[in-house]
């Protein structure tokens, strides 16, 4: 038998291994899936959980229900990779070997890179919302804030879910407005960025709808250290902003695991070939999501068509096929704007976020960087999707792995 590894049972992992143990001979490969955590969350709820959009329950689930029968699972923390042994070590000193490895350990934040961040204000005037005990602590913060300057900060790129502060700064808005509360609360939306997004047609249409919304944008800031004393942030040119209530995405890294397996960037990011997901160290490791460092959004859509193409190329290198340069950094987010309505964006390596139709071409029913209710409700839509066919490898009908140019008001 040979011995097919993946760690992390994540969105990208579980993926993978229920795209796998369809197409690998049960006779020849054994799939194994490691992971510490019990819990499997369903990340882009957290953005929801502050404003008591979702609930608790409806954001997490018991993550053995959703790993194959055929898999074998292990829940036990992973100590190191020793891609040169073919061999991964856990707790307890258990060894795994490995024929093939598939590294899908996501990223994490990392605030204690930013002084004072971490401090004896965390979770009390000073919060995130990108892990479940986060937006929690945040949800019940919000519910009893009598109002004061409201700071949505962004530490520095790449985090997950590029979109998912901005998203904040409007249900914000949104939230406040619904409490009659709006004119008791400044919002300002603080960037390292030169403006509000990574791409210049969607900052142009994100910007718009910030000024709509009354949402000042601080940009080009580079946050030094929080002064938690003083409830000021402030940057390396001595910039500072005032807050009562800092809700901010601290730097985002890979798995420490990656660090102390020597395998990752500066951020334990695995170097990673961003068209066929192989290592570019080892060539019978592969990478997906979050723990890659190709240069696309960290977010599930992409996690999604990535395992459609890694699936692909795990076959061709069994095989001793070349393996297909198939990946196209395709990326698809729903933008929350608030008050029930959403923006839709579909980029690519290549293409910025245009105008159109999504999925289908001249039809749509949705539309591209144009904020509607039913973007809105494709959003809330993606929770069931999520659930019961990304995570299980079911195909999402209409909507193909690479970015499909029909239906895009393409500049020549």
């Amino acid at each position: 038998m040979k011995n097919l590894v993946i760690l992390g049972a994540g969105t990208a992992g579980t993926m993978m291994a229920n795209h796998l143990v369809k197409k690998l001979p049960k006779k020849e490969w054994q799939i194994t899936i490691i992971d510490q955590y019990k819990t499997h969350y369903y990340q882009p709820g957290f953005l929801f959980l502050p404003f008591d959009i979702y609930t608790e329950d409806q954001v997490k689930k018991e993550g053995k229900k959703f790993i194959p029968k055929g898999v074998n699972y292990i829940q036990k923390k992973i100590e190191l990779i020793s891609p040169d042994d073919n061999k991964v070590i856990l707790e307890n000193e258990d060894v795994v070997n490995y024929d093939i490895l598939i590294v899908a350990t996501g990223s994490k934040i990392a605030p204690d890179e930013i002084e004072g961040m971490k401090g004896p204000e965390w979770h009390k005037s000073v919060f995130d919302f990108y892990t479940f005990e986060g937006a929690k602590a945040l949800r019940d913060k919000l519910r009893s804030w009598e109002g004061g300057k409201l700071v949505v900060h962004i530490t520095e790129m790449p985090i997950k879910c590029p979109v998912a502060p901005l998203e904040f700064a409007f249900l914000a808005d949104s939230y406040f407005k619904n409490k009659g509360m709006r004119d008791k609360v400044d919002i300002t939306y603080v960037t390292p960025l030169d403006g509000a997004f990574t791409k210049p047609k969607a900052t142009k249409a994100l910007h718009h709808l910030l000024e709509e919304k009354g949402i000042a944008e601080v940009t080009s800031f580079n946050i030094e250290r929080v002064d938690y004393e003083n409830n000021k942030i402030i940057d390396y040119a001595n910039t500072e902003v005032d807050y009562d209530l800092l809700v901010t995405v601290p730097t985002n890294m890979g798995d420490e695991l990656i660090e102390r397996s020597g395998m990752g960037d500066d951020l334990n990011f695995i170097p990673t070939d961003k068209n066929t997901l192989q290592s570019k160290d080892y060539d019978n490791v592969f990478v997906i999501g979050d723990a890659t460092n190709i240069p696309t959004s960290k977010a599930g859509s992409v996690a999604h068509f990535e395992a459609e193409i890694l699936e692909e190329n795990i076959l061709k290198y069994i095989n001793g096929e070349p393996l297909e340069a198939g990946f196209d950094g395709h990326a698809n987010c729903f933008v929350e704007t608030g008050n029930g309505k959403a923006l839709l964006i579909d980029f690519n390596y290549e293409l910025e976020p245009v105008e159109g139709t999504f999925p289908i071409a001249g039809i749509g029913p949705m539309q591209l960087l144009k904020e509607n209710r039913i973007n809105h409700m494709g959003k809330l839509a993606f929770r069931w999707v999520y659930w019961n066919m990304l995570l299980k490898g079911i195909p999402i009908p209409f909507v193909s792995t690479n970015m499909s140019y029909r239906g895009k008001k393409i500049e020549a």
